[in-house]
């Protein structure tokens, strides 16, 4: 039996592609590495969704237009703030996409514009859910967008009540470039799938953050703090790695599916986490991780991935843990929707067949006689 449907073809993209070998991730036909030192989070969103990088007044159209479309409907707040205490980031998220696209028609046929205006109104206003929640469940209220802000200072604005600093700002907006679009990942995989029963586009992306939750899909970043602060200094790695791979138990940010050699995010991630943690005086936060990456390497010859430095970066930057996973939906909202565009654009509805392995020829025994 297949595994996972690993080397299967299940759909054609224009949005990104990959070199697993090589490490190599490309947007549109730009690398990753360009765009991680170059390009805004809102230059990403448009050659995503409008298929090349904006131009000076496209760049300000796309910023004004998620700006203007961040803050929430009373609906979407009440909502949240009607949740019970012991709700999880990830689930208020997938409630508050549902309550957003609540009025979202059936169709009998797509409409293209609808459906990328949708998008646009998802990316602008899942870091505002995000924040949203957050302060909510502090006992505070949220904190409005700022109009003339970008995406990512809005996101650290709403986490934080209150102006960020310029230099977590910049971190900010290279983890939106990095995790913004990644080919045919398993929460892609299922807003397609979504998108290709012709559901509307907010539907879609319910879909895919139910997808992202999972610890082995956007959930590892989690796990990865978690493990990194469980060990008490950087002299203790090398014998917590041992003890936990003696045990045969998964280090998490290590491997990757399609990656055979460094996920090419990876670098970028740990320069931002480096620089945050020092500015923050988390300077042992970063050692540890860059310690962990060193002798995982050595003992199982494992790359890190594009999990495993967002963990040191997030912590340094104060933001909670369970935070950490809707901030990859955040980004990922770009290349979901970007996906489900394309899936409108040319709709085939998605249905694989499966091999049988139950029995085939069982005799029927009345109720009374079992």
């Amino acid at each position: 039996m297949a595994g996972g449907l690993e080397g299967v073809v299940a759909a054609q993209t224009s949005l990104s592609w990959i070199d697993g070998r090589r490490g190599m991730l490309v947007y549109r036909g730009y690398a990753i590495d360009d765009l991680a030192r170059h390009a805004t989070f809102e230059e990403v969103v448009h050659l995503l969704l409008e298929g090349s990088l904006p131009d000076e007044a496209q760049l300000e159209a796309t910023r004004s237009r998620l700006a203007d479309q961040a803050p929430l409907p009373d609906a979407v707040v009440e909502g949240l703030r009607l949740l019970p205490k012991a709700t999880t980031p990830m689930s208020a998220l997938r409630t508050g996409v549902s309550l957003l696209g609540s009025d979202a028609p059936t169709f009998d046929a797509q409409d293209l514009d609808e459906s990328r205006a949708a998008a646009y109104r998802i990316i602008a206003t899942i870091p505002t859910i995000i924040g949203a929640f957050h302060r909510l469940r502090s006992g505070k209220e949220p904190v409005a967008p700022d109009p003339e802000a970008t995406t990512a200072h809005n996101l650290l604005r709403g986490l934080q009540g209150g102006e960020p600093d310029g230099e977590s700002v910049a971190a900010m907006d290279c983890a939106l470039v990095l995790h913004a679009e990644h080919t045919l990942n398993a929460s892609t995989f299922a807003a397609r799938i979504t998108a290709a029963t012709m559901s509307d586009i907010y539907s879609a992306v319910v879909s895919a953050i139910g997808t992202l939750r999972g610890p082995l899909h956007g959930g590892a970043n989690e796990k990865v703090a978690e493990f990194l602060e469980s060990i008490a200094s950087v002299d203790d790695v090398e014998a917590v790695v041992d003890a936990k791979l003696a045990r045969k138990e998964r280090i998490m940010g290590f491997g990757h599916r399609v990656y055979k050699t460094e996920d090419p995010r990876g670098p970028h991630l740990r320069r931002w986490a480096r620089r945050v943690a020092e500015r923050a005086g988390r300077e042992e936060l970063y050692e540890k991780a860059l310690r962990v990456q060193e002798v995982v390497k050595d003992r199982k010859g494992l790359y890190i991935n594009v999990d495993f430095f967002s963990a040191p970066l997030y912590t340094a930057m104060g933001i909670p843990r369970d935070v950490f996973t809707p901030l990859f939906a955040a980004s990922r909202a770009a290349g979901w929707t970007a996906h489900v565009l394309e899936q409108q654009a040319n709709n085939r509805l998605i249905r694989p067949t499966s091999e049988y392995l139950g029995e085939r020829h069982q005799e029927w025994v009345p109720l009374e006689q079992r």
